[in-house]
């Protein structure tokens, strides 16, 4: 399964004002881990930028003028996207966008389909989260709190980062864990291969430190493992090992 997550910044808000897109960044999921490939492109809009829409994400008509049209990056992205499901968070703004740029396009004499969802699957993370949390904040900032995804980079609006951080929340929101311990295969693979050779050392335990966790951090562990729980759907191993324990007590 290929699913692509794209985010997008805009010069306003209403496409129906010939606001256009300034920058669109997307990255990789295939069968629900990240891949390491992005797409990201600052596009000039050859219009001005509301000033409210900059002090979102601080991009200026100065800083776009030497970039290149939609038409020039549509072919490198058209094919960045094909026969993935996009994930898109408030789907609807970024997609309204997309197919009026595709207007643009076509004017332009590129060949393409007339339409995001006839090349794309759409699923909305918005919709996914409301229902999910119903009454509850769920914009991107408010998700990175209740799946504790670390957002501290995000003083303004980026496309890349932005998709990127959905990513997490998207996985962590749908299925449970993500690489929870940043490893991917190849790092386990080589993990694997070093241990076998690796000799082994007698040591001795007594000269280890012991360091008790803290009430604060014992409450944060069991924060994380009720959503562990939560969003896979079985006991997480560390609550396993407690009720082991707990049952050998007693049988003492």
């Amino acid at each position: 399964m290929r699913q692509v997550v794209l985010d997008t910044e805009t010069t306003g808000l209403e496409t129906e004002r010939g606001h256009r897109i300034i920058e669109i960044g997307a990255v990789e999921l295939v069968d629900r881990r990240h891949t390491g490939r992005r797409f990201h492109k600052y596009v000039n809009p050859q219009r001005e930028i509301d000033e409210g829409a900059q002090e979102v994400h601080g991009i200026s008509a100065e800083f776009l003028e030497d970039k290149p049209r939609i038409a020039d990056i549509w072919p490198e992205f058209l094919e960045f996207i094909s026969d993935a499901e996009l994930v898109i968070h408030n789907a609807p703004f970024d997609v309204g966008f997309l197919n009026a740029e595709i207007s643009h396009i076509l004017a332009d004499g590129v060949d393409t389909p007339d339409s995001i969802e006839k090349i794309c699957q759409v699923t909305d993370s918005l919709a996914l989260a409301r229902h999910k949390h119903p009454g509850q904040k769920n914009n991107l900032d408010a998700l990175c709190r209740r799946y504790m995804v670390d957002n501290s980079q995000r003083q303004l609006h980026g496309a890349l980062l932005d998709a990127e951080i959905l990513a997490d929340v998207f996985l962590l929101m749908t299925g449970g864990q993500t690489q929870l311990f940043g490893a991917n295969d190849d790092q386990d693979k080589g993990a694997e291969a070093g241990r076998g050779e690796q000799q082994l050392q007698p040591f001795d335990v007594s000269r280890l430190r012991v360091i008790q966790a803290d009430a604060a951090e014992l409450q944060a562990h069991e924060q994380f493992v009720t959503l562990l729980a939560e969003k896979s759907g079985a006991t997480p191993i560390w609550r396993q090992i407690g009720s082991l324990a707990a049952a050998s007590n007693c049988d003492e």
